[in-house]
């Protein structure tokens, strides 16, 4: 199952002949689906007064399809290119200046109206809502279709990011790995040649010497559990082998992923506390570096 992105725009419009299954007589229509990331499913809809009755309908379908994001669908109502205009009785168009004059004496701000004001409100909108309505639905789906497409190619191209990054991770936990036995025997060491010295100057015993080396020893084996980041570099491959499952399985991904890549930015974070070298601390800033990468491009999965 593909990856979806909640990042998507499509458009669709309409004019009368253009498909005779969404025809309508004297206006065309014009859509726009407009989806950004979002926690859940957001829908907000900008539609002209004599579609607001479509308003549930238009809802359930974007529901259907979308299951996380804000998703704006923004539609309006133009004239269609060649067709006539009404004609328009003076008497309508006086009713509508004494109106207009009215409103300006209690509101002098009020903007004039426009000829296509003018036009709509004489015209009457309630003739043409049918049509309107009939047309809304098949262009609404068609625009639906394009955004979820558009969506699709966005999250294979996220989905590809992830990946980089997943292989980029893998890589700075084999850097690690080896480091820390390595700076353990080399801690050892240290520890002995210390305890040497510090008993040069005493009068020389065997158990004077087997105590300082047993001391050595135990010394270095609590810097050893001290430092030891194999556990964290269990988990961290781990969620690594689970994030590329979740998007193997694909679908609705991003609340899982998100809470994968917490998990992710922990073990890095002990990881870096851990650290007792300046190369574990490198690899533990690179990784933290990815980690919030991943964060970023996995907040916009659906």
């Amino acid at each position: 199952m593909p990856v979806y992105s909640m990042t998507g725009y499509a458009s669709a419009q309409h004019t009368p002949g253009g498909n005779a299954e969404i025809a309508t007589p004297a206006a065309c229509l014009a859509l726009e689906l407009r989806s950004v990331n979002s926690r859940f499913l957001d829908v907000v809809l900008r539609l002209p007064d004599e579609l607001r009755p479509h308003e549930p309908a238009l809802r359930e379908l974007i529901a259907k399809r979308l299951k996380r994001g804000k998703v704006e669908l923004r539609v309006s109502v133009e004239a269609a290119a060649g067709a006539a205009l009404p004609d328009v009785p003076v008497r309508t168009l006086q009713r509508l200046a004494a109106a207009q004059q009215q409103v300006r004496v209690w509101l002098p701000e009020a903007a004039p109206l426009s000829v296509a004001d003018a036009l709509r409100l004489a015209a009457g909108d309630s003739a043409a809502s049918p049509a309107l309505g009939e047309a809304l639905l098949p262009l609404a789906r068609q625009a639906l279709d394009e955004l979820v497409a558009a969506r699709q190619r966005e999250g294979a191209r996220l989905l590809a990011l992830l990946q980089e990054r997943i292989t980029a991770l893998r890589a700075l936990a084999a850097q690690a790995a080896p480091l820390v036995p390595q700076l353990v025997q080399a801690q050892r060491q240290r520890f002995l040649e210390r305890w040497q010295e510090a008993l040069g100057a005493a009068p020389a015993s065997e158990a004077v010497t087997q105590a300082a080396q047993e001391r050595a020893l135990a010394e270095a084996t609590a810097f050893a559990i001290r430092i030891d980041v194999a556990e964290e570099l269990g988990r961290l491959a781990a969620h690594l082998d689970e994030i590329e499952a979740v998007l193997q399985k694909g679908g609705e991904t991003g609340k899982r992923l998100d809470f994968l890549i917490q998990e992710l930015h922990r073990e890095a974070n002990t990881l870096g506390s851990k650290s007792a070298t300046l190369e574990l601390t490198r690899i533990s800033v690179d990784m933290k570096v990815l980690i919030e990468q991943m964060r970023e491009q996995v907040q916009n999965l659906e």
